[in-house]
């Protein structure tokens, strides 16, 4: 009974010798404070761009060009709307030539280093742009990268010449300008 007894005791004994070296390793607490913070972020409403009017440069004759001004009312008028005073980017992709709506004849089209215009006022009328709300008369091949949206939207205007040949078919002739518009973080 005595080893029983003893055996007991030393149980303890090493229960109590292992407690306490957990105590010793164990790191002294300090005082401990938090804090939580947050993450915010407002979507902005999309941009969009619509292409309003047709650049339309009407009748023309055989072996004789044709021009429209970009402040001229038969202007190509594409909207642009969105956040208010957000910067875009702004890229044309533009025809070289018109294609004969049956097929089988192109006719040539160019646009020079004045041939845009763009008017933060959001007026969609090439022919009242104020000068000092955009840019007037500058190259549709390399638009301002730092354009904004006005607070009633931006109209882009787009001018330019088409080349009939001498022997051009008769017929009506179309091609795609494509405006694409991204904000830029601006």
């Amino acid at each position: 009974m005595y080893i029983g007894k003893q055996s007991h005791i030393q149980r303890r004994a090493i229960i109590l010798l292992v407690v306490l070296l957990l105590l010793a390793v164990a790191p002294p607490t300090e005082a401990q404070e938090v804090a939580i913070g947050t993450a915010t972020a407002t979507v902005l409403s999309a941009v969009t761009v619509t292409a309003t009017a047709a650049l339309a440069f009407g009748n023309v004759y055989q072996g004789v060009t044709a021009s429209i001004a970009n402040n001229n009312a038969s202007a190509a008028i594409f909207t642009i709307s969105g956040q208010a005073n957000a910067g875009v980017t702004l890229y044309f992709q533009l025809p070289e030539y018109l294609t004969l709506t049956t097929g089988g004849d192109r006719m040539n089209i160019s646009f020079s280093a004045t041939d845009a215009s763009i008017d933060t006022t959001g007026a969609n009328n090439p022919a009242t742009m104020a000068g000092t709300k955009g840019w007037q008369d500058t190259d549709p091949r390399g638009l301002p990268s730092t354009a904004t949206i006005g607070s009633a939207g931006t109209s882009v205007y787009l001018g330019g010449k088409v080349y009939p040949s001498a022997f051009q078919q008769a017929g009506s002739y179309s091609a795609d300008i494509i405006l694409t518009v991204s904000y830029n973080g601006t």
